[in-house]
């Protein structure tokens, strides 16, 4: 097995970090990806786990929630750990200040002078990304969009979170923890990859376009020339008081082709709308309606499975109104089984990265 996927539950940095590495212990481990509860000490944590692991390549972030083969966790550590025969080649950068700067100018540098071809060449077919982003930084879609500007790579991940708390989050690169920052890592698996993204919502017959914006702060103005959560409320038949009641069930959607790409509105702010990600003014978007979403990310799995044959590890980004909504309806556990036959890890995030910024999703990184 080329890919493994541990966990530890212990409350205790030292411990947690002691059990992964009795679990890894005969594994020929080249890079570990692992996602933790905020409930760790950041500094702490990120440090123990490179030194446990004799300084290799290991970076992850905090979440809300974590994922490992067969469960849905809570309050623990999960990890994936790739031997020298899955990873060709990696690179990582960590670009700090990204709430004032989000200036990718220096890491993509970096990124040329390592592989030694400038990222807008590089094979988008042998190379893939992951971003993990600071989740209370508000700056996903611009560095997503000055990403696009200058790669054809596919960059896949997620914001980070911490337990739903909304104070601070971390990302962890190599013994250190950061915040207020991105974490880009360029991947050369030796299978190669793939992507599965899923969401589970239909398209209704109503849309909506955003007719002001403020940008800045994700915030809807008005739809259709009149106040947003009154054009909201209206296109969905219901009461405007009622209004905040429908926002996971009812998001709405940039439809591209039969592609859904989710905007999760947050909250209501007088007669405005805020929401998880940007709706720039002038888009047209679709009321969307929840379907199963345990059904929907088997079938989507299942699928991909039949295409490539075999898949060899998965990691999930999934989005926290996702798991909120499982949790709602008593369905982690059958989440947790989808996942048991093939080695993976995942987290709760504050949004998902691909081809830009997105809500109510799963961007999955597959393995081949």
């Amino acid at each position: 097995m080329n890919i493994k996927s541990v966990y530890s539950e212990k409350s205790s940095v030292d411990e947690a970090v002691l059990e992964i590495q009795k679990q890894l212990r005969d594994f020929d481990t080249k890079m570990i990806i692992f996602f933790a509860s905020s409930n760790y000490d950041a500094d702490l944590l990120s440090s123990a786990l490179y030194a446990s692991f004799g300084s290799i390549i290991i970076f992850g972030c905090s979440t809300a929630g974590e994922i490992i083969s067969g469960k849905m966790l809570k309050n623990s550590i999960v990890v994936m750990a790739f031997d020298s025969k899955s990873i060709e080649d990696v690179k990582i950068e960590i670009i700090e200040n990204v709430k004032s700067d989000c200036d990718i100018g220096k890491a993509f540098d970096s990124f040329k002078e390592h592989f030694q071809i400038s990222m807008a060449d590089l094979d988008y077919n042998q190379y893939v990304g992951i971003i993990l982003v600071d989740g209370l930084s508000g700056c996903e879609e611009k560095i997503m969009d000055k990403i696009g500007d200058k790669t054809n790579i596919t960059f896949i991940g997620g914001s980070a979170g911490d337990d739903l708390k909304f104070t601070k989050t971390y990302l962890y690169a190599n013994g250190k923890a950061y915040t207020d920052a991105a974490l880009l890592v360029v991947i050369k698996p030796t299978a190669g990859f793939d992507i599965i993204k899923t969401q589970s919502f239909k398209a209704l017959k109503n849309k909506l376009v955003a007719t002001k914006v403020n940008t800045e702060a994700r915030e809807i103005i008005e739809f259709d020339n009149i106040p947003a959560v009154q054009a909201y409320a209206e296109a969905l038949g219901i009461a405007v008081e009622d209004a905040a009641n429908y926002f996971m069930s009812n998001p709405v959607g940039l439809i591209y082709g039969d592609e859904i790409y989710v905007r999760s509105p947050q909250r209501i702010d007088g007669s405005n709308m805020i929401f998880y990600c940007n709706i720039l003014e002038g888009m047209e978007v679709s009321l969307l309606e929840s379907t199963d979403i345990v059904s929907d990310t088997k079938q989507a799995i299942q699928a991909k499975l039949k295409e490539l044959g075999q898949i060899s590890g998965m990691i999930d980004f999934h989005c926290i109104l996702r798991t909120l909504e499982l949790e709602q309806k008593g369905k982690t556990e059958d989440y947790g089984k989808i996942l048991t036959d093939i080695p993976t890890i995942g987290f709760s995030t504050y949004g998902e990265e691909y081809i830009g910024h997105i809500n109510q999703t799963s961007t999955i990184l597959v393995f081949k």
